[in-house]
């Protein structure tokens, strides 16, 4: 069994898109899934299973939207890709205030989900592409920032985007629950 984190888009912001957690979790066991946990109520779901993450995201999509009346893109990493998440960001070295810190995570490449935008137009935020993530520092806040709006703007293409204190819990959740290990 390899241990999951999927990360929905969209999920309970605004009073829309309303999805319980304990639906989410009924979903997530009616698929199969095993050891099945979730964070906050903004569509974080961590599991363990014998699928890969590109057949999880699609089928936890489909499931989801049959079984209920949201529809969101989700974004699927394995466990121990998350905790590279956590371990590569490049603003940690940097000393900036972690509460600014936030991570967008692609459905692909980050780079490509945002290759039209001149970043350095978006002062004093800031952000860099690693991999699949795409890492924000965001001085004014996520509400104030117009680099964060163009990001949304984008919709699924971009991903979804988690602030660095969700991204720390679920990596202390995937080490509490032992799904890091991918056993």
């Amino acid at each position: 069994m390899t241990s999951m984190v999927a990360l929905l888009r969209g999920i309970n912001v605004g009073g829309r898109n309303r999805l319980a957690m304990a639906d989410l979790r009924a979903i997530a066991a009616d698929l199969g899934y095993r050891d099945i946990a979730t964070y906050i109520q903004s569509g974080n779901l961590l599991f363990a299973t014998e699928q890969t993450a590109a057949r999880v995201g699609p089928e936890l999509e489909a499931a989801i939207a049959s079984a209920t009346e949201v529809a969101p893109s989700v974004v699927v990493r394995a466990g121990r890709e998350l905790l590279k998440v956590r371990d590569r960001n490049p603003y940690l070295a940097r000393g900036v205030d972690s509460a600014h810190l936030h991570v967008v995570f692609a459905p692909g490449n980050a780079k490509a989900a945002v290759a039209s935008l001149d970043l350095s137009a978006f002062g004093p935020d800031s952000a860099v592409a690693i991999g699949g993530e795409l890492y924000l520092h965001l001085p004014n806040g996520v509400g104030r920032s117009k680099l964060a709006t163009a990001i949304a703007k984008r919709g699924a293409a971009a991903g979804t985007m988690r602030s660095w204190k969700t991204v720390l819990a679920l990596a202390e959740l995937l080490t509490a629950m032992d799904l890091s290990s991918g056993r």
